[in-house]
């Protein structure tokens, strides 16, 4: 394929050249996947990860990666061209990543937004090439507890570094009545402690604002302590957190021995 055009070649462009390269029955995976089905999560890479029957005898060349499978997928069209269902791109692109951080995104991303199941990734996880499988899988079994994106990744780590008893992910609280008080990022039931992961961002919305504003109202009123930390103070100033978060406990419990 030679570029007519002057600049360097858009991505779509090397999607395009990557697939005349193989020639025939290959797909799209990885990075480039993804951002066709719509996540924005993506690491950096400018090279083109294409899947191909087994039999094929093309290989990596320049910005292709060529990988062979017998579990070629059936394709789905996105942006005009051939691409592996959305849970397969994940994987595949998890699985070329070394470290924690970027994984974490883009799985989180796909599984907050409703676009993979975790039973999707699961099992495409147990079924798929066990190569560079380690951070992918550390990262879904942290999901899997719970944790709805990369900062209540961040957060599980520094509760279970805090020694404080279990606590519950993104479980339902109710009073005594069964009405819905919230929904915490983390909840205690042993001292009726709240934690929230609140960012500046969503407060500058004026009905996030007001429903943030409402929630605390409810914790309040059913005797519920509340912690709220900002995302940037869980790697910032980690010990700092952790201290919070075992004063909080330590007062919730008092408290609730004293209206007990």
């Amino acid at each position: 394929m030679i570029l007519l055009s002057p600049g360097p070649p858009s991505v779509e462009q090397r999607i395009a050249a990557a697939l005349l390269y193989a020639r025939q029955d290959a797909l799209v995976t990885g990075r480039e996947a993804c951002r066709l089905h719509g996540l924005r999560q993506l690491p950096e890479s400018e090279k083109v990860h294409l899947l191909m029957s087994s039999f094929r005898k093309r290989i990596s060349s320049e910005f292709v990666i060529v990988e062979r499978t017998t579990r070629l997928p059936r394709p789905q069209i996105k942006g005009g061209f051939p691409v592996a269902p959305l849970a397969r791109a994940v994987l595949d692109t998890s699985r070329r990543l070394r470290t924690l951080d970027p994984a974490r995104a883009l799985l989180a991303e796909a599984v907050q937004r409703g676009r993979c199941q975790m039973s999707d990734l699961d099992h495409e996880l147990a079924e798929g090439s066990q190569r560079g499988s380690a951070v992918p899988r550390r990262v879904l079994a942290t999901i899997g507890l719970g944790a709805r994106s990369v900062a209540e990744i961040d957060a599980m780590r520094l509760w279970e570094q805090s020694g404080l008893p279990k606590a519950q992910w993104n479980v339902p609280v109710h009073d005594t009545n069964g009405v819905l008080i919230g929904v915490p990022d983390a909840w205690c039931v042993e001292a009726s402690l709240a934690w929230e992961i609140d960012s500046y961002e969503f407060h500058l919305n004026p009905k996030d604002y007001a429903r943030t504003l409402q929630r605390n109202t409810r914790y309040a009123m059913a005797g519920i302590h509340v912690v709220q930390t900002l995302p940037s103070r869980l790697r910032s100033a980690p010990e700092d957190v952790i201290a919070e978060l075992r004063r909080a406990y330590n007062a919730a419990v008092i408290r609730s021995a004293g209206t007990g």
